[in-house]
């Protein structure tokens, strides 16, 4: 197992994420399956566990703190999250912060997250009335946490907002990163930024959610014929290992074979070569059809409507690889009048585009995407 140094602690590179644990037909946590899972990975030197209040609706928390009290309290470390993309009218941030010491069994928590800061709850965080970061600063004086962090899928404004206003008390991002996200969702600049803040940067959706594991049948080819004993999944986790500034890799990983295959890959340190990365990223950025937006703003000024049009675009090409409630987030968190339905079809935007990009139908396109996504429920959030 590789692992790296994170202040007096030595962390197993690879994390357990408990999102997509196996289940039964009722839904609820097959824990027979999971516990071998669990042992598996302990036992092979995975130290890292993630869970958060809403997985597995509820069940995960619970699950994973009876599952690891099989072993001492100090042989591993647990993360989990305060749901603030909930829908609540008030917050007691204590209730739900005791709540969880108590579903998981434990004292402390070694790790703890805003969950998921993005456009619809960063005031949500850092109103006053609440008190949510100051309570769990608090917490951390208090040694209830070790560490704290925070998991985002917001766009980069966002981002930013958070980490002037909270950076100083953050010791580590949980970011979506892979080589799709990388230019799909602009995860370079968040891995950049993060890297220029010397913030360690904890890796989510490392493989989008099993996306990038099961390739077509020539992309497949051509990666076996570079690394013969590489699986698929693997060679997105040694893309990863090309990045510097790295910490936790989660994987939210489903049944043995998941753990298995990880455990092999995270026995050695093998990241791409030049060669190899470049026929990887080729291959990735073949999976879909982007619109060229390059973000210059041109069309900002020209858009009665004022929408935010890259903002959008770099959604709906989201959306186009693979209809996205993160996207979907993204967008209900907008006011109504700077939603792509906003669009006038006016065509002002494309006049001055530099790439010919057709703004007034991709945001067409993008509305009837949307309009077929399940309502927003907000617990169902991809953080590992």
């Amino acid at each position: 197992m590789i692992y790296f140094q994170f202040k007096d602690l030595k962390i197993s590179r690879l994390g357990f994420g408990n999102m997509r644990l196996p289940t039964l037909e009722d839904g609820t946590i097959d824990k027979i399956k999971a516990d071998e899972m669990i042992d598996l990975a302990y036992k092979s030197g995975v130290n890292y566990f993630d869970t958060a209040w809403g997985y597995h609706n509820g069940q995960s928390e619970p699950f994973i703190g009876q599952s690891l009290k099989r072993y001492p309290r100090e042989s591993w470390y647990l993360a989990t999250k305060f749901p603030g993309y909930e829908k609540r009218e008030n917050w007691v941030p204590a209730e739900v912060f005791e709540a969880q010491l108590e579903k998981c069994g434990v004292d402390y928590f070694d790790f703890y997250l805003f969950h998921n800061v993005y456009e619809s709850n960063i005031k949500t965080y850092l109103n006053p009335q609440w008190g949510i970061v100051e309570y769990l600063v608090a917490q951390r004086k208090a040694s209830r946490i070790k560490h704290l962090g925070f998991s985002t899928h917001a766009s980069n404004p966002t981002f930013n907002e958070f980490l002037k206003a909270v950076g100083k008390e953050i010791e580590f991002c949980q970011i979506e990163l892979n080589a799709l996200d990388w230019t799909l969702q602009d995860a370079k600049t968040k891995y950049e930024t993060l890297v220029n803040m010397n913030i360690p940067v904890w890796i989510m959706e490392p493989i989008r959610g099993g996306r990038l594991a099961s390739l077509a049948e020539e992309a497949t080819t051509k990666l076996k014929a570079a690394r013969a004993d590489e699986s698929i999944a693997a060679w997105a986790f040694r893309w990863l290992q090309s990045l510097d500034g790295l910490g936790v890799i989660l994987s939210g990983m489903t049944t043995i074979d998941h753990v298995r295959d990880n455990l092999k890959t995270f026995e050695s340190h093998k990241p791409l070569n030049d060669e190899e990365k470049k026929l990887y990223e080729d291959l990735i950025a073949s999976l879909v059809d982007l619109i060229p937006c390059t973000a210059c703003r041109y069309c900002m000024p020209e858009c009665p409507q004022g929408l935010d049009i890259p903002l959008l675009l770099m959604l709906y090409n989201d959306c186009r690889f693979e209809p996205s409630m993160i996207a979907a987030m993204t967008v209900n968190a907008l006011k109504p009048s700077k939603r792509p339905k906003a669009c006038v079809g006016c065509g002002s935007c494309h006049d001055v585009c530099p790439q010919g990009i057709d703004v007034p139908g991709a945001m067409e396109h993008f509305d009837a995407i949307l309009d077929k996504l399940p309502a927003f429920v907000p617990p169902a959030t991809e953080d590992d």
